[in-house]
């Protein structure tokens, strides 16, 4: 449940810690005191859409925490398969923030999660139904959602849709190998060209690279002798210069004679010999290198003509000789699947027929199921709305048998004859703004023993009903809130009069900026905001007497 709920810099909220409890919490104010804005704050808690500008103006960002406790069942595991710690004392702190540029940061008991594991955890925290939840029971396809929470089918489902997925993915290899048998030979041919050509070329793993170094070479070799050569002239000398070699030479010659006098010139003399060799060792490789350079012309043609051919099955193939081999490999693959094809299309089509009739069997089970529970869901249903001052109405599930799809053999909806002698007719067609936000409490009152969720919200559920109705819709959602957490949003006295917990949304304006304030109300603060809501204007002493009414009779 959730136990409090901090917000900071939400728009209009500049400040505001509410301290929620048990049963029914009402939350009222004038239109545009900041109502909604609480109900988008709970949603950011809950991993839903935001936008930037939600952050108050003239702030760099804004913050929602959520403090929950009493956690379902299903919270545990769902923790362990995130990665998060164990909620200790069975409590879980989430925070969002929200910077002014767009971004989010999400923690659950301080540690960092993505807005998508939030919103796994906030489906097993609360349930929002606000005034476009009423709208969705219009769409026939969401109704048997409604039947199979009622009958707990979410196993047998789960089974059914493993089963009816294995099923689509046998037909549809069965559908591949269906092929007439032209076609099948084409393939064949194409496949065996590929293989012919790859196969021909003789791959070696690295070949390429090695046919670049070597054209390379052959394209470079006249700058690389010319280097060579050049080099080695410097070195040795010619005609005209007596090269490197010949010059340090001449400098030891000089240095070991004035060694002779002076012995600190030793060391000096030594190491220009030393260097003399070393540069006639160099010399001599510079020259073998010169003398073995051999340019082939009709070799490097052979380099080129390789490398082009190579970088064709590239092409057509895989970037590089591996790739063009795996290619091959599948190629064969695929060739010898289609050879025996025949009798791998016999196995698969005694495979499908068995998984065919699992499959119908599963979906005919799960039929009579939903059969005598659609029967027990309109009793309820029609219950509920009896209670909800509809008491002629008439409340059908209609199921009817289709193709197997995800949810089995079934199309269901709902439909409703809001009159007697009316033959019940689509939601779409007859439902009112009024009536469509009381059946939709009536479902959510009969499914209530099915849903682990402890908080339930409802935004402004009174949408199209007064007087009576009101009264009624009051009571329904006070014995709703028994046993767990209700939060609603309403403009209508009659449902606030019934609230555990009733906390008042007033908004102000200072120094150009405008303030929302969230608190519980008293007893005579109750009073007051009933009888302003009564009358819309100045609080009168019928109106205070009314509201007393309100608050004193169940």
């Amino acid at each position: 449940m959730l136990r409090n709920l901090k917000i900071e810099n939400i728009a209009v909220i500049e400040s505001a810690d509410i301290a929620f409890e048990d049963g029914l919490n009402i939350m009222t104010g004038e239109t545009g005191a900041g109502k909604s804005i609480v109900i988008d704050a709970i949603s950011a808690i809950l991993g839903e859409r935001t936008s930037k500008e939600l952050v108050r103006t003239g702030c760099d960002k804004a913050s929602v925490t959520a403090l929950f406790e009493e956690l379902p069942k299903t919270m545990h595991p769902l923790l362990e398969e995130l990665g998060l710690d164990e909620a200790e004392d069975d409590q879980l702190l989430i925070r969002r923030t929200i910077s002014a540029d767009g971004k989010n940061v999400c923690r659950v008991n301080g540690c960092p999660v993505t807005v998508g594991m939030l919103k796994s955890l906030g489906r097993e925290l609360v349930n929002i139904h606000g005034q476009h939840d009423s709208q969705k029971l219009l769409n026939p396809q969401t109704h048997i959602a409604y039947l199979d929470t009622l009958i707990g089918a979410e196993d047998k489902l789960a089974a059914y849709r493993s089963a009816f997925e294995e099923w689509k993915a046998i037909k549809r290899e069965i559908r591949a190998l269906q092929t007439d048998e032209s076609e099948k030979q084409r393939r064949i041919d194409l496949l065996d060209y590929q293989i012919n050509e790859i196969e021909a070329a003789e791959l070696s793993i690295g070949e390429m690279d090695e046919l670049k170094k070597s054209r390379s070479f052959y394209r470079n070799s006249e700058k690389i002798m010319a280097s060579l050569a050049a080099a080695h002239g410097l070195l040795s000398g010619g005609d005209e210069t007596p090269g490197a070699l010949v010059e340090v030479r001449s400098a030891a010659d000089e240095l070991d004679a004035a060694a002779g006098y002076y012995d600190e010139i030793e060391p000096a003399a030594q190491q220009l010999r030393d260097l003399s060799y070393q540069l006639d060792d160099v010399s001599e490789t510079v020259r073998g290198l010169l003398d073995d350079m051999d340019y082939d012309p009709k070799e490097a043609q052979q380099v080129e003509d390789r490398l082009d051919y190579l970088n064709k099955l590239s092409r057509k193939y895989g970037a590089d000789e591996e790739a063009i081999l795996q290619f091959c490999e599948a190629c064969k693959k695929e060739r010898e699947e289609i050879l025996f094809s025949d009798e791998r299309l016999v196995e698969l089509t005694e495979r499908e027929k068995k998984l065919f009739d699992a499959v119908k069997q599963a979906a005919a089970e799960i039929s009579k199921l939903r059969q005598s529970g659609g029967e027990l869901f309109s009793e309820q249903v029609c219950a509920e709305l009896s209670f909800l001052d509809m008491p002629n109405v008439t409340f059908e599930v209609q199921q009817i048998e289709c193709e197997l799809n995800e949810n089995g053999c079934d199309s269901v909806e709902f439909l409703i004859s809001p009159n007697l002698g009316e033959a019940p007719k689509p939601l779409a067609k007859i439902a009112s703004g009024g009536e469509l936000s009381r059946i939709m409490l009536a479902i959510k009152n009969v499914l209530s023993d099915k849903d682990a969720v402890g908080t339930l919200i409802f935004d402004e559920i009174d949408t199209g009903v007064s007087g009576h109705a009101a009264v009624k819709l009051g009571r329904k959602l006070h014995e709703a809130a028994k046993g767990r957490q209700v939060i609603c949003v309403t403009h209508l006295a009659q449902i606030a009069a019934k609230a555990d917990h009733h906390f008042g949304i007033t908004k102000t304006t200072a120094n150009g900026k405008t303030y929302t304030d969230i608190r519980l109300l008293d007893w005579e603060e109750r009073k007051r905001e009933l009888a302003r809501i009564l009358s819309g204007e100045a609080v009168t002493q019928a109106q205070l007497d009314l509201a007393h009414e309100l608050l004193t009779n169940p």
